[in-house]
């Protein structure tokens, strides 16, 4: 009923680089309703499985609990994909190519941790042992992203993602 915003969850999950696979709910409604989305585009532009269901009248389930324990047991993890652009994109692989070694070497995925401190996350700095010197050349790439952007951190991270959603839906989702 509302893709988008689950769609925007699914994306933050990706940053996370951990087995994901989408279960596409009330599918049985959205055909009875007129509408279709495109799975298999679906997929191949996230990156992940995503398996139709209609939890109500259990179908799909199985197919979606197989593939999911498929997914853990091998480790798969989501292919990476670029879901921002402009001035966000810039300023996340900017982080990233500044903290990777730290990422790595405390084992936190890179995407979310760059996004985590253009985020401001505090715990973020401190796990990662971010110096200062790294620290405001963050602070130097938020200003920039913010000042391009015209809107604060989390407004320009949150926009750049609902731009994907948005042309990610007008082109694979047609609402009943």
């Amino acid at each position: 009923s509302n893709i988008e915003r689950n769609l925007y969850l699914t994306l933050q999950l990706l940053d996370l680089e951990i087995p994901t696979i989408v279960a596409l709910n009330m599918m049985d409604v959205v055909t009875a309703n007129g509408g279709k989305i495109d799975i298999k585009g679906m997929e191949k532009k996230l990156g992940i499985p995503i398996i139709p269901i209609s939890a109500s009248k259990n179908q799909g389930v199985d197919d979606l609990i197989t593939r999911a324990v498929q997914m853990v047991r091998k480790k798969e993890i989501p292919e990476k994909r670029d879901f921002c652009s402009g001035d966000v994109h810039r300023a996340i692989h900017s982080t990233a190519h500044l903290i990777e070694e730290e990422a790595r070497s405390h084992e936190v995925a890179l995407k979310f941790a760059s996004i985590k401190l253009i985020e401001g996350d505090e715990k973020m700095m401190k796990e990662l042992e971010i110096q200062e010197p790294e620290q405001d050349i963050i602070h130097h790439i938020v200003d920039d992203m913010e000042f391009h952007c015209g809107m604060d951190r989390e407004a320009a991270l949150a926009d750049s993602r609902y731009q994907y959603i948005e042309k990610l839906c007008s082109e694979l989702v047609v609402k009943p």
